[in-house]
C-alpha cells in the first residue's frame, strides 16, 4: 500500500491517492471528517482554522462508500484558496503579489529555495506548509477503518507542552479520557499548559511539545529483523519524523535507556501456564528486534515550537541580501492537539501498509482471515 498527497496550502485543495487497499473496506466519512476537525482545533491555534472548515471529498475507488480494490483518490478543498486564487490559481496568476523573499529561520524557506532554483520562498513554503497535513488526515482515517477490523486501535495524547510535563505512566485504556481542548489526560497539568500558550501568545512567540502514541492489538511478528528497511520501529519512527516539526521520536524507554543497566531496561519473559508466556512489564515498547512482540507499542515524538513567529525573527532579505526580519504569515502559538491527530493518522497509514503488505489479500475478508489464524 502506498499513499500520495498533493497540494498547496493556499492553492485548489489538497489531493490523495491510496493504492492497495483491499476491496470491500467500508469508508466512514463522518470520521475522516470528525478527524479533520479535531486537527483543525486545539487551544492555541491561528485564524487560518477560522476560515477553514475541512472535509473530504471522495473521487475514486470508492463506491457506495465502499472500497473496489482500484487506487482510492480523495481531497480536501481549501476554502481559503478564493482569497488566494490571484496569487496561487496553476492556469495563471501574478506571482509578484505576496512575494515572499525575507525567510523564515527553522522552516523550508531558504534551503527550499536553493534546492529548487527559486526567487521566491512562496514556491517552496505552499509545499512545505503543515497545511499539507489535512489530507494526510482524511487518508490516514482510511488506514485506520482497515486497522479497526482487524482488532487494531491507535490513540495518543499530549504529554508535555513547554515546561508542563505530565511524568505519569498510562495504558491505552486511560486515553479516552484525554482532553480535546489540549489532548492533555490530567487537567491541572493543561490548565498550567494553557497558560504556558497564553503567554508565548503575548510575547509573539510559539512552543512546542511531546506527544505519546500508543497502539493496541497487534499481534506478534509484524515487521523483520532480516532486513533494515522492515524493522517495525525504523518504520513507526519514520512517518512520525516525516510529519512537520516533529524533531525526535523514541520508543518504549527511549533515551532514557541509555542512562539504566540492561536489567532495568530488558523485560523479563515468564510462562503464563497454558504453553504461552507474558511480560510483566513493556519498557521496550512493544517493539524488539525491529518486530512487534505482541504488547501494547509505545512511540514518543517531540515537536518544536513553530517556526513562523508574528513577532519575527532576524533574517535576510533574499532578494537585497540586507538584514530583515522574518515575514510572519498567518500562524499558531501551539499546534500540539493538531500535531497528536496527524501522528495518529501517519501511524495507521504506515501500520496499514505494514499489515498489508505481510498479509496480503485482494480483498477485506481475505486480509481478516489471515490476521486471525496469527498466534
Amino acid at each position: 500500500m502506498r499513499i500520495t498527497t498533493a497540494g498547496e496550502s493556499h492553492g485548489k485543495g489538497l489531493y490523495a491517492i491510496i493504492e492497495g487497499l483491499p476491496a470491500g473496506l467500508t469508508i466512514d466519512l463522518a470520521a475522516i471528517n470528525a478527524a479533520l476537525a479535531r486537527r483543525a482545533g486545539g487551544y492555541g491555534r491561528g485564524p487560518r482554522m477560522q476560515i477553514e472548515q475541512d472535509h473530504a471529498e471522495l473521487l475514486a475507488g470508492v463506491r457506495d462508500l465502499t472500497t473496489l480494490g482500484s487506487p482510492v483518490a480523495l481531497t480536501v478543498r481549501n476554502r481559503d484558496y478564493e482569497n488566494w486564487k490571484e496569487v496561487m490559481a496553476p492556469e495563471g496568476c501574478d506571482t509578484a503579489s505576496r512575494r515572499l523573499t525575507c525567510v523564515r529561520p527553522g522552516h523550508a524557506d531558504l534551503s527550499g529555495m536553493k534546492k529548487f532554483g527559486q526567487t521566491d520562498a512562496r514556491n517552496v513554503l505552499e509545499r512545505a506548509s503543515a497545511r499539507e497535513t489535512a489530507v494526510r488526515v482524511a487518508a490516514g482515517e482510511i488506514c485506520r477503518g482497515l486497522l479497526e477490523e482487524l482488532g487494531i486501535y491507535i490513540l495518543g495524547f499530549v504529554k508535555s507542552v513547554g515546561p508542563v510535563v505530565d511524568l505519569r505512566e498510562y495504558t491505552f485504556s486511560d486515553l479516552a479520557a484525554r482532553s480535546e481542548v489540549l489532548g492533555m489526560l490530567d487537567p491541572d497539568l493543561e490548565a498550567r499548559a494553557m497558560r504556558e500558550i497564553d503567554a508565548c501568545k503575548a510575547a509573539g512567540d510559539t512552543i512546542g511539545g511531546v506527544l505519546e502514541m500508543h497502539i493496541w492489538g497487534l499481534k506478534t511478528g509484524f515487521g523483520s529483523c532480516m532486513t533494515y528497511e522492515k524493522k517495525l520501529d525504523a518504520r513507526l519512527c519514520a512517518a512520525l519524523m516525516s510529519v512537520q516539526a516533529i524533531k525526535g521520536v523514541e520508543v518504549g524507554l527511549g533515551f532514557a535507556a541509555s542512562a539504566l543497566r540492561g536489567s532495568g531496561v530488558h523485560d523479563e519473559i515468564f510462562p503464563d501456564g497454558t504453553g504461552g508466556v507474558f511480560r510483566k512489564t513493556n519498557r521496550a515498547g512493544g517493539i524488539e528486534g525491529g518486530m512487534s512482540n505482541g504488547e501494547e507499542i509505545v512511540l514518543r515524538a517531540a515537536m518544536k515550537p513553530i517556526s513562523t513567529l508574528m513577532r519575527g525573527l532576524a533574517t535576510v532579505d533574499t532578494a537585497s541580501g540586507l538584514p530583515a526580519t522574518a515575514a510572519p504569515e498567518r500562524s499558531d502559538v501551539c499546534a500540539i492537539l493538531a500535531c497528536e491527530t496527524v501522528l495518529e493518522a501517519a501511524l495507521c497509514s504506515e501500520l496499514c501498509a505494514v499489515v498489508l503488505e505481510q498479509l496480503g489479500g485482494d480483498t477485506l475478508a481475505e486480509v481478516k482471515e489471515r490476521y486471525v489464524r496469527l498466534q
